[in-house]
């Protein structure tokens, strides 16, 4: 126990010395008691120094091939353990924001003493010094799960690559300074929430329609329906399917049967019951995400299927659906235009994204205006619109350009 003090001693030195000497009052670093790399090479250190003693240069050539190997892997074994110090020491400057300056001497120092402190004690087994790594490893392990305040080990080559890798950016939640200047809400309940009872309304659910990291970009997208009534902001979507995101924008009321079996109604049956024609769109076939079963079972009174329509066709289809004012609609539609895979892009994660983005942009434009003209000839209905997901299917350079799961709403009228 007392042999393996000294390179516990010695390894701490190391890594408290520069700790201490650039502590400033006040500052909050969870740093290690002793670096865990560090302890190991002098562990080694002391091994090979074993071995090198034993094959001097007076003895046979093999001998001697020993020696020469044995003192190269020492003299190398003492330049990994003065790099890792000054790793070390570089990411503490980092942390500040400091400069090397006269730092720089400290691994030399350091190492050159720890080197002292364990050189005449007798060294383990190899087989022994992993065992010692081992155990010290699930020690640090056990106590950082319990006190994580304060680790027993420190991995300077860890934290330097994590320090040097390519930051990726923050795409799953919102930043605070957006949240303050628009409602900001995990909330998937947008549709009950605005849903009127007493006049027709329209729930559209617009493909692929994302909140971009831009701000501005989402600025614009919103400026489109510049000049009707309205309230908008963005909500996070749990899964990224236009499947669930249809039928989640369409439930009224969840509750749970005597055999504790979800039973769930959806607004087209609460809507029917009040007199409302309900009707579902989609320029698509109803073959895709089978709509033609479940969107039945959400219970509309029709489904009109494009086949293969425009967004500006469906927008007709609504249009001649509100000017029957003899009763109350309840109209659902998803468009269909900014569909990722594009047809012109038809290798999904390899285009180009700067492409693509042009291509969506100008669709979403398109797609956004038509609504915002169908809004403004009907202002006595309300217009509930969301995004289903943020794009997907696409190529990840694209994909970044957008936060993850979040989606606009906009209410109209």
């Amino acid at each position: 126990m007392k042999r393996l003090l000294y390179p516990l001693i010695a390894c701490a030195l190391v890594t408290i010395v520069p700790f201490l000497l650039t502590f400033e009052k006040g500052q909050d670093i969870v740093r290690g008691l002793f670096d865990y790399e560090i302890f190991g090479l002098l562990l080694f250190i002391v091994f090979v120094k074993e071995k090198l003693l034993q094959n001097t240069p007076k003895r046979t050539k093999q001998e001697r091939t020993k020696f020469i190997v044995f003192a190269a892997v020492l003299a190398l074994s003492t330049i990994a353990l003065i790099t890792f110090a000054w790793i070390d020491l570089q990411n503490q400057l980092a942390i500040k924001g400091w400069n090397t300056s006269w730092y720089g001497i400290l691994p030399f120092a350091t190492c050159s003493l720890a080197i002292a402190m364990v050189w005449q004690i007798k060294p383990f087994k190899f087989n022994n010094i992993c065992f010692i790594l081992f155990a010290t490893l699930i020690l640090h392990l056990e106590a950082y799960n319990q006190y994580p305040a304060q680790p027993l080990a420190q991995f300077p080559t860890i934290d330097y690559l994590k320090r040097t890798a390519p930051k990726t950016l923050q795409r799953d939640s919102i930043p605070e300074e957006l949240s303050k200047k628009i409602i900001v809400t995990d909330s998937a309940s947008i549709t009950k929430d605005y849903i009127d009872t007493t006049r027709s309304n329209v729930i559209i659910l617009i493909e692929s329609w994302g909140i971009p990291l831009d701000t501005s970009r989402f600025a614009r997208d919103i400026k489109t329906f510049e000049g009707i009534p309205q309230k908008f902001g963005m909500h996070h979507r749990m899964y990224s399917r236009t499947r669930t995101a249809e039928r989640e924008d369409l439930i009224y009321k969840l509750q749970r049967d005597s055999t504790r079996r979800r039973d769930t109604t959806f607004m087209p049956k609460v809507f029917n019951n009040i007199g409302f024609k309900t009707t579902f769109l989609f320029g698509g076939d109803s073959l895709e995400h089978r709509r033609f079963k479940y969107i039945r079972n959400i219970g509309f009174n029709e489904a009109i299927y494009g086949n293969g329509l425009n967004d500006n066709k469906m927008i007709e289809q609504i249009e001649s659906i509100l000017a029957d004012t003899t009763q109350k609609h309840f109209v659902a539609w998803t468009t269909r235009d900014t569909k990722f895979p594009m047809d012109e892009f038809p290798d999904i994660y390899n285009s180009n994204p700067d492409s693509i983005d042009s291509a969506y942009t100008k669709r979403l434009t398109q797609t956004l205006k038509t609504i915002a003209s169908l809004a403004r000839k009907h202002p006595e209905t309300r217009f509930i619109i969301q995004g289903d997901h943020n794009p997907i299917l696409s190529p990840i350079k694209f994909q970044e350009r957008f936060y993850k799961r979040w989606v606009p709403f906009v209410i109209l009228n």
